[in-house]
């Protein structure tokens, strides 16, 4: 778990330091993700990771958190709106400033549990593990629309290797919550992760895989990128698998229109 909160934390320094060389103007522009701006993106995971960081020290004060918030998305209020309330009074440096404290907080209380503990969440309970993942996953996702929106290739780390097992262990359940059934047998994944390291999950099979760069399946699972927009190979399994591989929690999403395989 230390390893893990390490790099939980080391991914949100990351994004905070890019966000911190922004000029002012780009704090307000739209990115492609629901047009929020990377003042938005950022609040939102302030919020997450501050909830976050109740789940993991205090139930029952997440317990009345939780059902605030549930009873204003009821109410019809978009989350993007609640954490837009929430850090209103904050220009984008200094919500960033909060966001790194709270970041710190969330991955040290997390650290100090063990991997199996059981967390509390909107929907099911969540490992300490999964949890911590998911909130890294989280954040690269959301740094990445950021680093689109200013055309600026991130230098990614073997972090992705967190997101993409996420994405490999979320294959059943991108079916199941579209209420469909997962083709079988279950894909071989072979990624090449940033420095050229293999990475590879499930029994090796030249029937049905995934081969190609980790960035590259992170973007698909983290729904950023079509499939059909990167250098993923997909035999078998995997064609009907990555047009809808979902890593994350929450009704099934659409991938982006394809904009023509990548040369």
């Amino acid at each position: 778990m230390l390893d893990l909160c390490q790099d939980l934390n080391a991914e949100c320094k990351e994004l905070a330091d890019f966000a911190l060389l922004m000029d002012p103007a780009d704090w307000g522009r739209a990115t492609r993700f629901h047009g929020w701006t990377p003042w938005d993106e950022v609040a939102h995971l302030c919020l997450l990771d501050d909830v976050g960081h109740l789940a993991a020290t205090d139930e029952k004060a997440f317990a009345v958190k939780a059902a605030m918030l549930k009873g204003r998305r009821a109410a019809g209020e978009e989350i993007s709106a609640i954490a837009r309330t929430t850090y209103a009074h904050m220009a984008g440096p200094q919500l960033v400033a909060h966001w790194l404290e709270v970041n710190r907080q969330l991955a040290g209380a997390l650290s100090n549990l063990d991997a199996k503990a059981r967390l509390p969440w909107f929907g099911p309970t969540m490992s300490a593990r999964s949890f911590a993942t998911a909130r890294l996953m989280e954040t690269w996702a959301h740094g990445q629309d950021i680093f689109d929106l200013l055309s600026v290739r991130r230098k990614n780390s073997a972090r992705l290797k967190h997101i993409a097992h996420l994405g490999v262990t979320t294959y059943e359940w991108t079916f199941k919550n579209r209420g469909l059934s997962a083709p079988l047998p279950i894909p071989y994944v072979c990624l090449q992760g940033p420095s050229g390291e293999a990475w590879s999950w499930g029994v090796s099979s030249s029937v049905d895989l995934v081969t190609g760069m980790a960035e590259d399946f992170c973007l698909v699972v983290t729904k950023r990128q079509h499939c059909l927009d990167t250098q993923l190979q997909m035999m078998g399994s995997a064609i009907a698998w990555l047009p809808l591989a979902q890593c994350f929690a929450g009704p099934p999403v659409d991938s982006p229109a394809p904009r023509g395989k990548l040369v």
